[in-house]
């Protein structure tokens, strides 16, 4: 599987953690950026990731900044674009199950790396259920096109 990550500075130390972690676990890793711990703006980080999971280049997306809500908005400004801000093993499992979220946010001042770590194998682990869900995600989808 092909994910691609991106954050801004507030996320710079925890998406290498998660880097190193998808490397080990055999994950194909597109790092968008940033590159530093420099203030950067992290809606170009967002759509930078958006456009590889658009593109057919990723599979799945994790964004990072601060708190993971202002990088999670400028993702979901992007057309074809679901990106859940989780906290924790539970709602990681139901992105996915319930949401078919494409794209995960976590905010790395607000979790620990253990729950990050346990976040992002959840999300990519965890199979779209479809069914009853599957008519809202086509709703969500629908309200793009207005």
């Amino acid at each position: 599987m092909r994910v691609v990550i991106g954050c801004d500075h507030g996320g710079y130390s925890l998406k290498d953690h998660v880097i190193n972690l998808l490397k080990s676990k055999g994950y194909e890793i597109i790092d968008v950026g940033t590159h530093s711990a420099d203030s950067v703006d992290y809606p170009d980080y967002a759509v930078l990731a958006a456009k590889e999971i658009n593109e057919g280049r990723a599979d799945k997306g994790i964004v990072i900044c601060g708190s993971g809500i202002g990088i999670s908005i400028a993702a979901n400004k992007c057309a074809g674009i679901r990106c859940a801000l989780c906290h924790d093993h539970l709602t990681a499992s139901l992105s996915r199950q319930h949401n078919n979220a494409n794209m995960v946010a976590l905010g790395a001042r607000i979790i620990g790396v253990e729950v990050a770590t346990d976040i992002v194998l959840t999300f990519l682990n965890t199979e779209f259920e479809g069914g009853r869900h599957e008519r809202r995600v086509t709703k969500i989808a629908e309200i793009e096109k207005d």
